[in-house]
């Protein structure tokens, strides 16, 4: 698959967000295994080479030592789980290990299709220092799947500490929000979403399935 040709620009840090409970899967799905490989491996390979360095946000750091030279992290603000959570404790790590940075971008574990392209058309998408990059394809809104501005997290840290449903769309909402639309490729099964996340052992099967064929388009 041909990747589009996007000014460049230095790229931003990644943060890779795997600190979920996976209850719909049953155990952590960091760890399950997709083509012989675990989908946060499978994640990390796709991400990391788009980044200036690559991080993962994890509660259980233990079953993560395949990931070496990656730096792993719990969540900074006890007794709050969840994506923004996991957001907020991403952008204090990359305030503290890429001091030039002035954005972070964040993926969750169980994407294993996530677009090669990711970090560049975000940063191609902000027009204005104080927007937050989300990922849109099918018009559909993929709000883990953004480029955040560091300064943020502060502001986040205030609303999780006080907004009761903590919802993720509705943090954005609040702040200047542009979308960058990725393409859904076609395959001989029909159209397979690059941000098709992994929930349940049925979507692992479907997983599986699909796997071939996105490795077909990207060569």
């Amino acid at each position: 698959m041909s990747i589009p040709s996007i000014p460049s620009t230095p790229p931003a840090p990644g943060i890779v967000l795997a600190g979920g409970r996976s209850s719909r899967m049953g155990s952590d799905k960091a760890v399950m295994m997709l083509g012989g490989r675990p989908l946060l491996q499978r994640v990390i390979a796709r991400l990391a080479p788009q980044t200036a360095g690559l991080a993962v946000n994890s509660n259980t750091a233990t079953e993560l030592d395949f990931a070496p030279g990656i730096a792993v992290f719990a969540d900074t603000v006890a007794g709050h789980v969840g994506p923004m959570a996991g957001v907020l404790s991403g952008l204090r790590h990359a305030a503290t290990h890429f001091p030039a940075a002035s954005h972070v971008v964040t993926v969750p574990t169980d994407t294993p299709f996530l677009p090669l392209d990711l970090v560049a058309r975000f940063q191609a998408a902000i027009t204005l220092p104080g927007q937050i990059a989300v990922a849109t394809s099918g018009g559909i809104l993929h709000p883990v799947f953004a480029l955040w501005p560091i300064a943020l997290a502060d502001e986040l840290e205030h609303w999780l500490l006080t907004d009761d449903k903590r919802r993720v769309r509705s943090f954005i909402q609040r702040h200047p929000m542009i979308e960058a639309d990725f393409p859904v490729p076609d395959t001989p099964q029909g159209p397979i979403d690059p941000f098709f996340n992994i929930n349940t052992p049925a979507d692992l099967d479907t997983a599986e399935r699909w796997l071939p064929l996105i490795e077909d388009i990207e060569r």
